[in-house]
């Protein structure tokens, strides 16, 4: 059985590697869709973003990295997946993520939202918090694979 795990991954993190090796755990395969966000003003192109995953997810078998435009329930049906990971980390994100996955189900019955826990010590991990720090000149070595540090730094 094959999931969906989208986002924007702007970048990618070790909160989101961390869902996709759980993912991995329950499903045969993990799609990593990639969407395009234009509201959410990305930080890193969409090129660079799926770029980025690829190269994180490289030595992980049974990992896609694709991009998307559309609204998720119709990539969801072109592939013929009917089940979407989210990563929660707070309170917060299971509000949002709860109202996305009943829209969703709303727009296709046969959709369903799995939620997965990145473990403690990347559950305060999120891609605006890398953004700052980089924006910042910081060091994000510990919140980010080691495979894409180089590209941040660009």
């Amino acid at each position: 059985m094959t999931c969906l795990y989208p986002g924007t991954f702007d970048p990618i993190t070790n909160g989101h590697l961390d869902v996709i090796i759980r993912a991995l755990k329950i499903f045969d395969k993990v799609v990593v869709a990639i969407a395009k966000s234009e509201h959410k003003s990305p930080y890193f192109s969409l090129e660079k973003r799926k770029e980025l995953a690829i190269l994180a997810t490289k030595n992980l078998e049974n990992v896609k990295i694709i991009s998307f435009e559309n609204l998720l329930v119709d990539l969801a049906k072109q592939l013929r997946i009917n089940t979407v990971i989210r990563g929660l980390r707070a309170v917060s994100d299971f509000e949002y993520e709860l109202q996305i996955g009943y829209a969703n189900n709303a727009l296709w019955k046969e959709f369903e939202t799995v939620y997965l826990m990145p473990n403690l010590k990347n559950a305060f991990i999120s891609s605006s918090i890398v953004r700052s720090i980089i924006s910042h000149g910081g060091d994000v070595s510990n919140l980010v694979p080691h495979e894409i540090l180089a590209f941040l730094k660009d």
